[in-house]
């Protein structure tokens, strides 16, 4: 049986720039940095890893990666409060959860949601 996911890997072009933008969504740095070829940030049990890949490695929309939050609305402000640009305000969503959404420098998409 499967028992949870302990880490999702995201892989950058620029392991600075990703790093701050993590950084800035509040996810703790476990391991790494902004000089190394792999980072690992909390994500409450499990992990968010980024590996550092080359210009020449492309990639396109993969699908999104779902965090949960105590507070989206808090969660929202953050992001803009450091200059960062969600693609929506937080909304209520007919399934049943608060979300919003926003994309790494990578193109990564995240959702930070709240069941109602």
């Amino acid at each position: 049986m499967i028992e949870g996911v302990s880490a999702i890997t995201l892989a950058t072009h620029d392991m600075a720039r990703a790093v701050a933008f993590y950084a800035a969504l509040g996810f703790g740095l476990k391991f790494g940095g902004p000089g190394a070829p792999f980072s690992s940030f909390h994500a409450g049990r499990g992990y968010l890893n980024l590996t550092a890949e080359p210009a020449a490695r492309a990639w396109s929309w993969w699908g999104r990666a779902i965090f949960y939050v105590d507070d989206v609305d808090a969660q929202h402000a953050r992001a803009l409060a450091a200059g960062l640009a969600p693609e929506f305000a937080p909304r209520d969503a007919p399934w049943g959860e608060r979300y919003f959404h926003i994309t790494d420098p990578d193109g990564h998409e995240l959702s930070f949601a709240r069941p109602l």
